[in-house]
């Protein structure tokens, strides 16, 4: 799924990052790199330009920028842990939660 089609309020992670060159070093010296998990907060009428949110940075991208960035949405990533949290205390908050 490209980044361009997610709504307002939709969460994803970034999975690649395929847009042409010069865009996709700037948008990953920005920190946008696979792994990322972002939200959409804002969307323009006609879907030009976005704003999403990740590691405390507010990015606006144009449509054919977004288009160039493949994610996948928080339905498709389950209950799975962040990157940055173990299994085990993955499980214990599941656990605390009654899940």
């Amino acid at each position: 799924m490209r980044l361009s089609e997610l709504k307002v309020g939709d969460k994803a992670e970034v999975t690649a990052v395929k847009a042409e060159s010069a865009i996709r070093r700037r948008i990953m010296d920005l920190g946008l790199i696979k792994g990322t998990r972002f939200k959409v907060l804002r969307v323009a009428p006609l879907g030009d330009p976005m704003e999403i949110v990740f590691k405390g940075l507010y990015l606006a991208l144009r449509k054919k920028e977004a288009d160039g960035i493949l994610v996948r949405t928080e339905f498709e990533m389950g209950d799975a842990p962040p990157l940055c949290v173990s299994a085990k205390l993955f499980a214990e908050v599941m656990e605390r939660r009654g899940e």
